[in-house]
């Protein structure tokens, strides 16, 4: 999972001892969050023109592939004290390409994981792929050193779209990637992109009888979006308008319904049994701890929650990280943020959140939310009774105006 950076000067942050973030606070955490691990990668063969994660091209030839896995190592072993004694419930390598990685080193990243924290049994991990760096078997390999979940960025399989993404494979690269991964791993995702440049609803239909005949057990269905500082904020491309991309979506759902999907999360959608237990961990508000360049981490202690982030730039951050300090930010979450945080992820999901588990990761009591509660009920975009607060079909499809009732007032 990458996450854009408002660019600032990169300024190393002072280690600090655990007692600090133990210390006496404002919240009360009864119970720590599950924690997963991320991983970031940050290389790939092209940057595409929409794309503004933490990504860089490859220019000088090979990726410095040990120096960095020794910089992950030396990272995830400063933040040890952090996470002491507290296991991991999934691992998720993302990028950039981590599929650029060969399979035997992420044989060694995941053995230097499992001798540093404890995983739990049935732990998942997930690695991002691009179909433009397959290679036959390559995928068997990375299932064999340990990755139990492969998520591949196909974004379409027209390829004039391809094109206008920038992507560097076709579609007859796409589907074999699929195929492959199909055989390799019980379970994988595809990620689709829709409201691409020139797309018309029956080519959106041609992109989706695709996926869906390749029997997916997951798919992950993005708008695109014009991000700040990338080539299409620069050069926008022509899209189809907000009621296009709207009808889009509904057909995104009325398909993979028909084809036994359930659209659990805002854009996510899974058979039985196969939901990402990784991006559910973000969204139910989770912690995690990140490591790799420009990695976030969020992690909760008893009278606080924290946000850190990893240096950026890759040579700066394996520099930083073998010197012990590579956060460029570390910084409590105010209590304020702390309803608007909650609410930003858990209204993601269809089944919404159980408002006992709104205390238990926050620190805060249910009144702090009333409120905008009553407000959001009155507008027909939620449903409560004494357990949980759902998302309705109005407040999925004004999913930015029922999470902007919960921002902070200042």
């Amino acid at each position: 999972m990458a996450i854009r950076i408002t660019p600032v000067v990169a300024e190393s942050v002072a280690v600090k001892d655990v007692q600090h973030y133990l210390r006496p606070g404002l919240l009360q955490l009864t119970a720590q969050p599950p924690l997963s691990l991320y991983v970031h990668m940050p290389w790939c063969l092209k940057k595409c023109p929409y794309c503004d994660f933490n990504s860089h091209e490859i220019r000088t030839g090979e990726m410095p592939e040990r120096a960095y896995l020794a910089a992950l190592v030396a990272d995830l072993e400063s933040a040890l004290p952090l996470v002491w004694g507290r296991s991991i419930s999934s691992i998720f390598i993302g990028g950039g390409t981590p599929s650029l990685f060969s399979p035997d080193a992420i044989d060694r990243l995941l053995g230097d994981i499992r001798s540093r924290l404890q995983l739990e049994p049935d732990c998942e991990t997930t690695l991002e792929a691009n179909p433009g760096t397959f290679e036959k078997d390559r995928f068997r390999a990375f299932r064999q050193a340990g990755v139990t979940r492969l998520s591949v960025g196909v974004q379409s399989f027209n390829d004039e779209h391809l094109q206008a993404l920038g992507r560097i494979h076709d579609r007859q690269q796409a589907i074999a990637a699929v195929e492959e991964a199909s055989t390799a791993f019980d379970t994988f995702n595809i990620d689709l992109m829709y409201a691409l440049p020139g797309q018309t609803m029956p080519q959106l239909e041609q992109d989706m009888v695709q996926a869906l005949a390749l029997m997916p057990p997951h798919l992950s269905v993005y708008h695109l979006t014009i991000e700040p500082n990338t080539y299409f904020a620069k050069f926008p491309p022509r899209v189809p308008d907000d009621d296009a991309a709207y009808a889009m979506l509904d057909r995104i759902t009325e398909m993979t319904a028909g084809a036994g999907m359930d659209r659990y999360e805002v854009s996510a959608y899974a058979r039985r049994g196969h939901r990402c237990r990784h991006n559910l961990n973000y969204w139910q508000y989770g912690d995690y701890l990140g490591i790799g360049a420009g990695a976030h981490s969020k992690l909760s202690f008893p009278h606080r929650i924290v946000r850190q982030v990893r240096f950026r730039e890759p040579r700066l951050y394996m520099d930083k990280a073998r010197a012990g300090n590579a956060l460029t930010q570390d910084n409590e979450v105010a209590r304020d943020d702390l309803p608007f945080e909650f609410m930003l992820n858990a209204l993601r999901l269809r089944d919404g959140f159980a408002m006992a588990q709104f205390s238990e990761r926050t620190g805060l009591p249910i009144t702090a939310i009333e409120q905008p509660l009553q407000e959001a009920q009155r507008k027909g975009l939620i449903e409560r009774d004494r357990v949980r607060v759902r998302p309705t079909e109005r407040g999925f499809d004004f999913l930015s105006d029922l999470q902007e009732l919960f921002l902070p007032s200042r």
